[in-house]
């Protein structure tokens, strides 16, 4: 039924609904999961974007990623990711 030609925002609330959750951080399971077969820094950004947070100390760097349940951190020496740790 329509009201002054108003009508019911269903669709519209449907789609803002499914908006939201596709915007939402992943889960650290799933940063792992994405980043699983990433053995180097050109794959590990292919597979998961910029880091939220990036650390240089000479040859080793640290590339951390923030989820919807904590942070998942990448130890990188030269250009290979030696190591993936959740907290």
């Amino acid at each position: 039924m329509v009201f002054g030609g108003m009508r019911k925002p269903t669709a519209a609330l449907a789609a803002l609904a499914l908006a939201i959750v596709a915007c939402a951080p992943d889960t650290k399971h799933e940063i792992l999961s994405k980043s699983e077969h990433a053995e180097t820094l050109v794959e590990l950004e292919a597979a998961l974007g910029a880091p939220d947070d990036r650390n240089k100390m000479g040859p080793i760097e640290t590339w951390t990623y923030r989820a919807s349940d904590g942070e998942v951190t990448f130890l990188i020496t030269g250009e290979r990711v030696r190591l993936k740790a959740a907290e």
